[in-house]
């Protein structure tokens, strides 16, 4: 099934503009197209754009039709740029919208159109009022999935909505966000990156929180430095790949788990593909270079991105701060760049294999391994997986960006400013460039 995704704001937009009209209006989403590694076909809608009242050959109460010279342009911009086609237009009423015959005939006649101008990939068309959507490959039978992303994540329309879970051991969770919420989080693929301090943690408690398919990445092996800190590791376990150890932890938990275990370096091409098939990821790594590949991912993609870190500052062997930061990225928010919590240097030397570090006369030293405390881990992944919840279901839980302090036991709401021309998560940046 292809899977279309749309930023929040975009969304609402698009409704704001064409469901103020009692008749029928129209609208083109022009849409880059990826495909995950196991095949996933997306469409990310990159740009809308809405036709004058001069561009309809006619618009009523139950039809509307565009002009063939505003087709004609919108699908030379599309040819131009590489881009699909999506052919939204209005229903009436607050029920859900169904394609109409009427709607059969113009879709096939578009399609028709479409091919004889060269454009042999595949668009799609929407239809929305009041009461819903649907979504289909133009021309087809085919269903679309319809995600919003932003500052929650929604399923818009899903023609297979037929996940089921046994939710008596989730009682006391539904008795909070009712089975709907359990139900989203049962149907969540989560990828985990980063599998230490607080990767391990983040694994165990989406796991008894009901996550039920995970993509688990990490290059690395449980060191005896690690055995206090990485839920799950036992002393036996020294010598093991964190992702084992995780997996042997979820598959205890919940026999029926689905997993993919990647063992390697999310930097790799070949590795940072597997995200595209999440829907949320967990970005757990300390390093500038893995957390700036991620986040261009949840960029490109849309796909929501919790990063979380905590960080102990000693002095002369003495603790003088203890923080934490979670901070969602992708669509409509600010990204790690923006936010001036990424370094370029850093990313450039994270990027480098050992034998490149070693020739560069600009890497000094070793890097000294930081301070870490389980429990300053857990305060901090347990913020992250409860800004999941805020994202995905009705909990009110509005805050996107948390900084945590525990010498003064703060924890404050931020809201960073993107710029306008970033090249991660601006219009003409990474966003939806698949």
């Amino acid at each position: 099934m292809i899977e279309l995704r749309i930023s929040s704001s975009d969304l609402q937009a698009l409704r704001g503009s064409l469901l103020e009209h009692a008749h029928e209006r129209c609208a083109v989403l022009l849409a880059s197209r990826g495909k995950s590694s196991t095949g996933r076909e997306l469409m990310l809608v990159r740009d809308a754009v809405l036709p004058m009242d001069d561009d309809y050959t006619m618009s009523g109460l139950d039809h509307a039709q565009l002009r063939p010279d505003f087709v004609a342009r919108v699908t030379k911009r599309a040819g131009l740029q590489n881009l699909s086609l999506v052919f939204v237009h209005t229903h009436p009423g607050e029920r859900a919208p169904e394609f109409s015959p009427i709607d059969d005939h113009g879709e096939n006649e578009l399609a028709a159109f479409l091919v004889r101008r060269g454009h042999t990939y595949r668009h799609a068309a929407v239809v929305i009022s009041r009461g819903g959507m649907s979504a289909r490959v133009l021309g087809a039978n085919e269903r679309l999935r319809v995600v919003s992303i932003g500052d929650k994540r929604v399923v818009e329309f899903d023609p297979d909505d037929s996940e089921t879970a046994d939710f008596a051991i989730y009682d006391r969770q539904i008795r909070a966000f009712g089975e709907e919420g359990q139900g989203i989080l049962n149907s969540l693929r989560i990828a985990v990156v980063g599998l230490g301090g607080t990767g391990s943690i983040a694994v165990q408690q989406l796991a008894h929180l009901g996550i039920r398919k995970f993509i688990l990445i990490d290059p690395d092996i449980v060191e005896t430095t690690n055995l206090n800190r990485v839920v799950g590791a036992v002393a036996g376990d020294v010598g093991r790949a964190k992702c084992e150890i995780a997996a042997r932890y979820l598959h205890k938990f919940s026999p029926g788990i689905e997993l993919q275990e990647i063992r390697g370096e999310v930097v790799y091409a070949s590795v940072a593909s597997c995200l595209a098939d999440a829907d949320v990821i967990f970005c757990c790594t300390d390093s500038h270079g893995s957390r700036s590949v991620v986040q261009q991912v949840a960029y490109q993609y849309f796909i929501p991105c919790i990063d979380v870190g905590s960080t102990i500052t000693t002095s002369q062997g003495k603790v003088t701060g203890i923080f934490g930061r979670i901070q969602l990225v992708g669509p409509d928010q600010t990204c790690l760049w923006c936010s001036d919590l990424l370094s370029s240097e850093e990313v450039r030397r994270d990027m480098m294999n050992e034998f490149e570090r070693k020739a560069d006369p600009y890497v000094q030293g070793v890097t000294v391994p930081a301070p870490s405390v389980i429990s300053i881990n857990g305060t901090v992944v347990s913020l992250a997986v409860t800004m999941l919840l805020g994202l995905v279901t009705s909990v009110p839980i509005q805050s996107r960006h948390l900084i945590y302090n525990a010498s003064v036991t703060n924890l404050r709401s931020v809201r960073g400013q993107s710029r306008v021309d970033c090249f991660i998560c601006s219009r003409s940046g990474d966003c939806g460039n698949s």
